[in-house]
């Protein structure tokens, strides 16, 4: 006979699980931020995580693999589906399919999954969660500037403090105003702002060589470049190098007729004019250059971003798991995209947004410890009757405690096993003798952890009490209480 064929217990590339821990301080944060854009007005949003594939466009951050971009299948109707790469697509063709019934401007936040079919690598996953919020029907630039006085309001809510992130501003009339002075083909110019998009992750040398004609990776892989002129790769790279993050509101003008080496043009004004009216709204609402300020270098890698972009980035090293500082780039990014709607109406709707990449926010808390815990566990042993165990855990879990009753085996000490490996803080035990006596035993398992690294004998730690007491049956909430410090 020969043996059955078991498939392999292996995650597909570029995915990952995530355990309680994580998942109970994510909860935290996204109530938090939820908290801030629904005080600002913003009303929930949810749509499907499949579009038809059609309705995304070709906006993917990776053009040069427009096939392969995205996870897609056939529906039984032969029509292509694809899982979302973003969030403002799908919003965009709801808006479209319900743009009579809406309210203009219309004001939205989501959080959801995105999937993604890049190459993955360290800390790039194809699956990750993104926290949106959108202003649609509004082309004024106080749309922009709300979101980015909301954007700081959020931050600062899950802990960070001034001084530790800092909200970047630039605008693509800007780049396409430098894109225009140094004479690059249209064809080209989407090739040379997701270039630029990549300074914080390759550097200059990186972004210099993507400019050229190839780049080379350490794995050997070529990214082939936009293939400009020396000259125009020169011109570029001035500009970009040229970072205003020191300039005041009331120079950027003059800064960019600097950095531009001559007149900067229509395009260029127009782009600087919108920048300064956001500056005006923003400042005078108290959110001065310490928390958001103008930097030519900020790009934003879509290409349907048509005025001012920005982005959140945190001003503090950042670590990985191995310890390892790592280059970390933005915990937050959007703006002005008012061309999308446009693709299903053939009317332009004008719209901005911001979007929080969530586990990137998530790590960066956790290495300031400021993600909360989980509420500790109480796991309560079933000893001779299950119902009154489960008693005992309804009982905790209306006082406010987080408590389970144990369904497992009945040996006593796979139970504690089991709480063990479980994490619990305490475990709960209502045996024979404790019920004739209408008492209950509580054992505090962390103490015990500590108390046996310090104990040498069976005998002596048998003898030590602090881990566990024993009181009358009607005490039992207000001695866990105190033992989990309220």
């Amino acid at each position: 006979m020969s043996k059955p064929q078991r498939p392999k217990a292996r995650l597909p590339r570029g995915f990952r699980d995530r355990g309680a821990a994580e998942i109970a301080a994510e909860r935290r944060m996204l109530d938090i931020i939820r908290g801030v854009y629904e005080s600002y007005g913003f009303a929930p949003l949810e749509t499907p995580a499949f579009e038809y594939t059609d309705a995304l466009g070709k906006f993917l951050p990776d053009v040069d693999r427009p096939n392969e971009g995205v996870f897609s299948l056939r529906d039984d109707d032969e029509q292509w589906l694809s899982l979302r790469y973003d969030l403002t697509a799908p919003l965009a063709r709801y808006v479209a399919e319900n743009f009579q019934d809406l309210p203009k401007p219309f004001r939205r936040y989501q959080v959801g999954p995105v999937w993604r079919n890049e190459k993955p690598g360290p800390g790039r996953f194809r699956e990750f969660t993104q926290f949106d919020a959108d202003t649609v029907g509004s082309n004024s630039p106080a749309a922009d500037a709300e979101l980015l006085m909301m954007v700081c309001d959020a931050l600062e809510a899950v802990g960070l403090k001034r001084g530790e992130y800092v909200v970047k501003i630039n605008n693509r009339k800007l780049l396409d105003g430098m894109l225009e002075a140094a004479q690059i083909d249209i064809s080209k110019r989407g090739l040379v702002l997701r270039a630029i998009d990549k300074l914080d992750r390759l550097g200059l040398k990186g972004v210099s060589e993507l400019l050229g004609s190839e780049r080379k990776d350490a794995s050997g892989d070529i990214t082939k470049g936009a293939d400009l002129l020396p000259h125009q790769i020169s011109q570029v790279m001035s500009f970009v190098n040229a970072s205003a993050q020191s300039v005041d509101w009331h120079r950027v003008e003059d800064w960019l007729k600097i950095a531009f080496q001559g007149d900067i043009g229509p395009t260029g004004k127009l782009g600087i004019n919108e920048v300064l009216r956001i500056a005006e709204i923003i400042s005078g609402n108290g959110f001065q250059t310490d928390r958001i300020r103008f930097d030519a270098s900020i790009i934003r890698g879509l290409d349907y971003y048509t005025g001012p972009v920005f982005e959140a980035q945190l001003a503090f090293p950042v670590k990985n798991e191995n310890g390892e500082e790592i280059v970390f780039g933005s915990v937050a990014g959007g703006g002005r995209y008012d061309d999308l709607v446009a693709r299903f109406t053939g009317q332009q709707v004008p719209a901005t947004g911001i979007s929080i990449g969530v586990s990137r926010l998530l790590t960066a808390l956790s290495s300031r410890g400021l993600t909360g815990d989980i509420k500790p566990l109480i796991v309560v042993l079933t000893m001779e009757d299950a119902a009154s165990s489960f008693a005992v855990a309804r009982e905790l879990r209306e006082a406010g405690f987080r408590a389970e009753a144990y369904v497992g085996t009945r040996k006593f000490g796979d139970q504690l096993k089991y709480a063990d490996k479980r994490g619990a803080a305490l475990a709960i035990i209502e045996g024979g003798d404790e019920r004739a006596n209408s008492q209950i035993t509580i054992k505090n398992l962390v103490a015990g952890s500590e108390l046996a690294k310090s104990i040498e004998s069976r005998a002596e730690y048998l003898g030590a009490r602090q881990a566990q007491e024993t009181v009358a049956r009607g005490g039992l909430v207000a001695t866990v209480r105190r033992m989990l410090g309220g």
